[in-house]
């Protein structure tokens, strides 16, 4: 998966739950991204979010500290 297609899946689900209140948000967003993504792109979200998270909604960079974090790293 490409970075910019990365960005825009985690976009559209912080848009999707942006209506349901800061904290809500927060939480489905993680919940949704640790459901239904694969470690692989859970791995690769979580790194742009240690480097500082360019281009990522809010919700999504204070969702990183909830998503499940992949059982292996992935090269």
């Amino acid at each position: 998966m490409q970075q910019q297609d990365m960005l825009r899946m985690a976009n559209q689900i912080a848009s999707f739950f942006n209506g349901s209140g800061p904290e809500a948000a927060v939480s489905d967003a993680a919940e949704h991204i640790s459901k239904f993504w694969d470690p692989r792109m859970r791995a690769m979200l979580l790194a742009h979010v240690a480097t500082g998270g360019e281009g990522l909604d809010a919700t999504i960079v204070k969702a990183a500290a909830h998503i499940k974090r992949p059982k292996t790293a992935v090269a």
